[in-house]
């Protein structure tokens, strides 16, 4: 079992419902920017806006501003959702992307009527969010054609990355095939600093809503993803060509799905061995502990990312009801993570918390 030290929970979003976090570090500034959706209930289609707080680092904890509402983030007669940071280093700026549905229309009939009501949507800042693009919302609906024959779809939830050769990659779970009624997973991809975008291809196997991380074998850069599924195990797969496609590792057994599912965070991070070469990477996940509900979130680290039998035993970092949730790398072995949690259900707040994983630690495989 992973021995982590964990700060105490720290509130970001309470009171009204809020859901879906995303969280972005930005070392420059030593600055986070959590990211949610603001509804009237706990129901899907009751969205009314993106919200943003920013966070500051003190003391191996976190502070954290008033919320602001994400104006920007809006179409007319369209809720947002699902809110997925990506930042390009080389240019300093924030693209935040989301997907805009129909007001009114659930997921499911859009699945059950094959008609797609979601568009394709980002802002950008290149101050951290104290302002968004002044053209407003950028919409990629229309330029990508594998779109129009999509049920429906989503980005993220959470957060995207940045290849160290530059790429920028969004990760996407989609209701693709007519005939199929679960989703399966792929990610919007750019080499131009997101001035055009392209699909990679889809997964053969179910999948639902997603994250990826960067991943090294020597030199050579893979990425790893690990998506929702509606099996008793997490899907998990690896790209060897940055996204363009993915092959599903099939000795996935170890991180176990929770009861109809939930979302769960990953990032990679630099190797906490003493004397590592070269510069490997390790793995964190987040997702609920409890196989039949969303219950005590757990923390997992994989020293070897392609092979997903050698996944620690988890650590609670939560206790209690816990949904999704966001992971961020803050740097010498500290994370900051942004959960859905409560005392008597999951959706009663979104909080954060501090987490560290000491260079030299011995971590226990399941």
């Amino acid at each position: 079992i992973i021995s982590f030290p964990v700060t105490k929970t720290v509130d970001v979003f309470k009171s009204v419902v809020y859901r879906i976090p995303a969280l972005f570090y930005d070392r420059n500034s030593e600055t986070l920017l959590a990211f949610a959706e603001q509804r009237e209930t706990a129901d899907d289609a009751s969205t009314k806006n993106l919200v943003m707080s920013r966070g500051t680092l003190k003391d191996e904890s976190s502070g954290w501003s008033e919320f602001k509402i994400v104006e920007k983030a809006k179409l007319d007669n369209y809720r947002p959702m699902n809110p997925c940071p990506v930042f390009e280093k080389n240019t300093n700026t924030l693209f935040l992307f989301f997907i805009c549905v129909e007001d009114g229309v659930t997921e499911q009939w859009q699945i059950k009527n094959c008609t797609n009501k979601a568009r394709l949507c980002y802002i950008t800042s290149t101050d951290l969010g104290q302002t968004w693009s002044e053209e407003g919302v950028t919409e990629l609906t229309d330029k990508l054609d594998e779109i129009k024959n999509w049920k429906t779809f989503a980005v993220g939830p959470g957060h995207g990355l940045q290849m160290k050769k530059g790429r920028l990659i969004v990760p996407v779970h989609a209701y693709a095939c007519v005939c199929a009624p679960c989703s399966s997973c792929c990610c919007y991809i750019t080499d131009d600093r997101g001035s055009t975008w392209k699909l990679g291809k889809m997964f053969q196997s179910q999948s639902g809503e997603c994250q990826m991380a960067e991943i090294f074998d020597g030199d050579k850069s893979s990425i790893y993803c690990n998506a929702r599924s509606q099996g008793c195990c997490r899907v998990e797969a690896v790209s060897e060509n940055g996204g363009a496609d993915f092959h599903t590792l099939s000795n996935a057994t170890k991180l176990v799905e929770t009861h109809s599912g939930c979302q769960g965070s990953v990032v990679s991070f630099p190797a906490q061995d003493e004397g590592a070469e070269g510069d490997p990477k390790w793995l964190l996940y987040t997702h609920p502990c409890d196989p039949c509900k969303r219950f005590n979130l757990g923390v997992y680290v994989n020293k070897s990312p392609k092979d997903p039998s050698k996944w620690s035993k988890p650590w609670i970092i939560n206790s209690g009801p816990s949904g999704y949730s966001d992971l961020a790398y803050i740097g010498n072995g500290w994370f900051a993570c942004l959960v859905e949690c409560g005392v008597k259900k999951e959706t009663e707040q979104i909080a954060s918390v501090m987490l560290y994983l000491p260079r030299g630690c011995v971590v226990y495989k399941m």
